[in-house]
């Protein structure tokens, strides 16, 4: 009876995870499917998931229960669902044929869930890193059924009345101007901060994320700085360039704020963070870039589930949510 229970325990929780009756099923060729969604009026939205993703399932159980999603998504959207692991045969735009965890890898899939949004052609309209709270994934279904790309990047897409902290929040471990962020050999990893104001995740981000002792802790092993992706502060970028904040930010492409760019001694971008992330995420990308596990880990998931293990075996509590 004991293993009877956890085995229920184990399906429920993946079935908490399976992908609402009104996601597609195709044969994954995905730029006919961009094209018969698009005779419809619609765009395909590609999930990528796995099994015992807190955020998928936040995005199954919070945001596809909420029935103003769940009815744009029905209206504008043909939802396709993607396991990172997986082997099924997806023919990707450009006509290559690999298995799931093959495209994963080639379109550097980095967190899940990551959703990709296609315009009618397959070309990427949006791609959405990692778990967006209701507010903001409804802001993105608006801006690529609104077909916004191309007219205003993302990061500065609004819903009306989204918006909390009018002002950015600051903290002591921030670098002080003047900003030169070039690196020498041998000097600490530098991980820069990109905000707005009226930015409900960068709140949370600092409330709880930074926060938290284990997040504190990892952040002593880095220079950090922080910019308003408005901001026209001058400052030197990690390549020796001089630049204004809200330039470098739009030659970064960043698609969602809070948004952590790394960068190693040699001011190389070595990884980065679009996506919401709770602490133990937050400190786990600290922990992939400082110790330089992404030398030797291309995938910061693999590495996540790796020390997830590590601290089971020593008998610690891992909760990948709180």
């Amino acid at each position: 009876m004991r293993w009877l229970i956890v085995l229920m325990l184990v399906c429920g929780e993946a079935l908490a995870q399976e992908p609402p009756p009104w996601f597609a099923e195709t044969l994954l060729f995905i730029k006919e499917d961009a094209a018969d969604a698009a005779k419809e009026g619609k765009r395909v939205m590609l999930y990528f998931g796995q099994d015992g993703c807190p955020y998928c399932k936040q995005l199954m159980e919070v945001n596809f229960r909420q029935q103003r999603i769940v009815d744009k998504m029905k209206k504008g959207f043909v939802a396709i669902a993607l396991n990172i692991w997986g082997d099924r045969e997806v023919t990707w735009t450009d006509g290559r044929a690999m298995t799931e965890k093959q495209l994963t890898s080639a379109l550097k899939v980095q967190f899940t869930p990551t959703l990709l949004f296609l315009d009618e052609k397959g070309g990427i309209a949006l791609r959405v890193n990692g778990y967006l709270p209701p507010e903001r994934f409804e802001s993105a279904l608006d801006y690529v059924s609104g077909r916004m790309e191309g007219k205003i990047p993302f990061a500065d897409f609004q819903k009306p009345g989204a918006a909390p902290n009018p002002k950015l929040n600051e903290q002591a471990f921030f670098m002080k101007p003047p900003y030169d962020l070039r690196r020498k050999p041998g000097a600490k990893p530098l991980a820069v901060l990109f905000e707005t104001p009226h930015c409900a995740a960068c709140d949370e981000m600092h409330r709880e994320g930074f926060a938290r002792k284990e997040v504190l802790e990892q952040l002593k092993r880095f220079d950090i700085a922080r910019f308003s992706t408005f901001s026209r502060a001058d400052l030197v970028a990690p390549g020796g360039q001089p630049s204004r904040a809200a330039d470098w930010a739009a030659s970064l492409k960043l698609t969602y704020v809070p948004a952590i760019v790394f960068f190693d001694d040699r001011g190389r971008e070595v990884f980065r963070v679009e996506a919401y992330m709770r602490p133990f995420h937050l400190a786990g990308s600290l922990e992939y870039v400082a110790s330089g596990a992404y030398r030797k880990e291309p995938s910061f998931q693999r590495f996540l589930q790796a020390e997830a293990d590590r601290r089971r075996a020593r008998g610690e509590s891992v909760d990948l949510w709180n």
